[in-house]
């Protein structure tokens, strides 16, 4: 065999690895994903996130199974609403400044134009 195709099948085996491995990085499940809720008066706000910035989801729903406007927020992130009685508000994204003290990932009600209940919770 030549050198030459020694060189080619060298360099097609080393792509291929590094073409699986990226794929399994990609597709491995989080290290240190934690989910915590807690509850207000009226709602319940729950929150799926990794270490203390990388928020995944907000699930926001109502303790009465009433229908209103919910909303979910953390950090600069409030543009979500749903009119529903449970939602979850898919973020998928690293927020706040790293060592800017803990996270607050919250959960609003409005009903019939009025703030009814806005609640938090802390990430570690």
């Amino acid at each position: 065999m030549s050198k030459k195709v020694a060189r080619w099948r060298f360099a097609t085996t080393a792509a291929v690895l590094s073409a699986v491995s990226a794929v399994s990085l990609v597709t491995a499940a989080p290290a240190s994903a934690a989910v915590k809720q807690t509850c207000g008066t009226y709602i319940c706000v729950a929150t799926a996130y990794q270490g203390t910035r990388y928020v995944q989801d907000i699930t926001v729903f109502t303790r009465d199974g009433l229908p209103g406007t919910l909303r979910a927020f953390a950090g600069d992130y409030r543009n979500s609403r749903a009119n529903d009685d449970r939602h979850v508000f898919s973020v998928n994204r690293e927020l706040g400044q790293p060592g800017s003290g803990r996270l607050a990932v919250c959960g609003g009600l409005d009903r019939s134009g009025r703030v009814i209940e806005n609640h938090c919770v802390l990430i570690p």
